[in-house]
């Protein structure tokens, strides 16, 4: 068996050299990834803004709910959108199984709930810290979701990365909905598996390489985001 340091070496060729099969999986990886991840915030920052924000009838339910669904296991969330998706499912004449956007779909499922809940606790906190001042001003409604929103800004974009985090080392949805199919629907996760099966080790870990420095990266963004949130409180 080769060596570690020899596979290793090798997969550190094929990032340097920008091999056209890894940077193809990279690229994907990072559009479907980027997708999901708007569109989770398009829906979960308004949610757990309002949920954050106001007192209605049946609230505590929905942030159990909310709660709950952050720990939504990936291949449960690969299986409900794959039948939704399916032939015989209501979406089906979509045509929309195995492609780029039925991954997109079942990240956006997963990671809503975090961004909606993360989103939830950081508005409610804000909001009970200015609520005096609102009143006052008589501010209510959109105005009051807009400014909480607004100053909880630098938090909010740390929530942004902690599901970008998420999505991007999805593979138990992804590879459900998408079927891991070379050249269409094949994520840097679902490569990993399979070429590691395969015994092909040397892209199997320059893809891992790649994950980790997305790792590292993300966990940078999101801990000098949190810095110059406290800079800003304190300015």
């Amino acid at each position: 068996m080769t060596g570690f340091g020899s596979i290793l070496a090798q997969a550190l060729g094929l990032i340097a050299s920008g091999d056209a099969a890894l940077m193809e999986i990279i690229g994907l990886s990072l559009r479907v990834t980027l997708s999901a991840v708007a569109l989770s915030c398009l829906i979960g920052l308004p949610l757990g803004a309002a949920v954050g924000a106001f007192r209605f009838p049946g609230r505590t339910a929905l942030c159990v709910v909310l709660n709950a669904l952050m720990g939504l296991p990936p291949v449960v969330v690969g299986l409900l959108v794959y039948l939704m998706l399916s032939a015989a499912g209501p979406l089906g004449p979509l045509a929309l199984l195995y492609t780029p956007s039925a991954m997109v779909i079942a990240q956006t499922v997963l990671v809503t709930p975090i961004v909606a809940a993360l989103t939830r606790q950081v508005v409610e906190d804000l909001n009970q810290e200015y609520d005096e001042q609102f009143k006052s001003l008589g501010v209510t409604g959109a105005g009051r979701v807009s400014a909480l929103l607004w100053d909880a800004r630098f938090s909010l974009l740390t929530v942004a990365l902690a599901g970008f985090g998420r999505a991007v080392a999805e593979v138990g949805a992804v590879i459900i909905v998408g079927g891991n199919i070379n050249h269409v629907t094949r994520v840097m996760t679902t490569t990993i598996a399979l070429e590691t099966s395969k015994g092909n080790l040397e892209l199997a870990l320059a893809l891992g390489v790649v994950l980790l420095g997305i790792a590292v990266t993300v966990n940078a963004a999101v801990m000098g985001l949190r810095a110059s949130a406290v800079r800003s409180a304190y300015a």
